[in-house]
């Protein structure tokens, strides 16, 4: 069984601005080492799917730099490739991929020269591991034409999400986009079936729908192909409650899965990967999570730190941090206190700072004595404050000069 991954990582993210002011979204970075499209890699990579095209476009450069670096060694071995493709104005001469299938289509001759048994079209944005093997598997014994990953979620809840309508067989009889009165599972009337955006397509089934769709002006999958062939081929919804990875520990959410669309989302999942007993565990080694290839110094550490990581080269000289994430070569002087907070690459938080819900991007130098987070009026005057209260300081211009900073 031959199966060629096409990744969309196109997304601009607009709800996460500041933070993808100069990024993408699957470029965000993620904990303490990741980027958000490191997770799906990840999970293609572990389930022994080898052949993988990454399709950016939006202000994709440091996405580029990012796999170039973190998952060049990819392209090492035989039929083994994680490649980054951008759009290639294939098909009336459309400067962009207008949508998720005409992403796809632009690069219809790539599935052609691999000529795969099935395609694995996912989508770079979301926090999860998954073992895809077992989605293959339930997709060749249902004899399914397409699959569709579909994550349960709490019936009250349900209207958040695009929703999916199916039989007492998994078949799929519609989708529905964030209903008033969401169809419930047949098997738990308490829940529904919320789409992840990950589908299975067989090569041939998928080849003739991107031609249809091209030629009807259509460019979305869940808009416009696969509403259409439910009526005509046999789609199947795959209960993502039902993939098991190996390693996951007993007091984790089993069926981890986040989508990280705003700051307050994107601000919460660091907390479920933080603790000695977290709702994620970033640390499996039965299901490595790639990313960069980043060695760098070990911390240097010192002060009342609680609750916290603290990555690669940093240094930290007498600061109290609690409930917090330091990325690679953070530099915080004393007398700092950082609370709840996440704290970007190559970040000087100077002398008497206080930090509370902030996330500070990358690049930026925080003035000795300065406070963020405690006044909501004069941070919405200078930052980006989220719904829920959490301040982003949007990403800096250079690196700062490290050596005038002593700890």
């Amino acid at each position: 069984m031959k199966v060629l991954a096409m990744v969309l990582a196109g997304g601009q993210g607009s709800r996460l601005h500041p933070l993808t002011a100069e990024r993408s979204k699957p470029a965000v970075p993620f904990g303490g080492r990741y980027r958000i499209a490191d997770f799906v890699l990840s999970n293609m990579v572990n389930s022994e799917i080898r052949g993988i095209y990454m399709m950016v476009q939006y202000k994709s450069q440091s996405l580029i730099e990012h796999v170039a670096k973190a998952w060049g060694n990819s392209n090492a071995f035989t039929g083994q490739f994680v490649t980054v493709v951008p759009p290639q104005m294939r098909g009336g001469g459309a400067e962009w991929f207008q949508g998720t299938s005409d992403a796809v289509f632009q690069n219809i001759n790539l599935i052609e020269r691999h000529s795969p048994d099935m395609v694995a079209v996912f989508g770079a944005d979301h926090i999860y591991r998954m073992d895809v093997r077992q989605m293959i598997k339930f997709h060749r014994q249902g004899s399914a034409d397409v699959s569709v990953a579909a994550i349960p979620v709490p019936l009250a809840e349900a209207s958040a999400f695009g929703i999916i309508d199916v039989d007492e067989h998994s078949r799929i009889r519609g989708f529905l986009e964030k209903p008033a009165n969401p169809p419930p599972m047949p098997s738990d009337p308490s829940r529904a079936y919320g789409s992840m955006g990950n589908y299975l397509f067989n090569t041939d089934v998928l080849l003739k729908a991107l031609r249809e769709a091209h030629a009807n002006g259509e460019h979305d999958f869940g808009h416009h192909i696969l509403p259409r062939l439910i009526k005509t081929h046999h789609v199947l919804a795959y209960n993502f409650a039902d993939n098991h990875v190996p390693g996951v520990a007993d007091y984790e959410e089993q069926s981890y899965w986040r989508d990280v669309g705003n700051i307050d989302a994107y601000y919460a999942a660091h907390y479920d990967v933080l603790g000695v007993r977290p709702r994620f565990n970033l640390f499996n080694p039965k299901w490595f999570i790639n990313s960069s290839s980043y060695q760098g110094p070990s911390p240097l550490i010192s002060g009342d730190i609680t609750n916290s990581t603290i990555a690669a080269g940093s240094r930290v000289g007498g600061a109290r941090i609690n409930n917090s994430m330091l990325r690679r070569e953070v530099v915080v002087e004393e007398d700092v206190e950082i609370e709840d907070s996440l704290i970007m690459d190559y970040t000087v938080i100077r002398r008497g700072a206080r930090l509370k819900r902030v996330i500070v991007d990358r690049y930026n130098v925080i003035e000795a004595n300065s406070r963020i987070g405690f006044d909501a009026a004069a941070d919405r005057a200078r930052y980006t404050v989220s719904d829920g209260g959490v301040v982003v300081l949007a990403k800096g211009q250079d690196v700062p000069d490290v050596t005038r900073y002593q700890i």
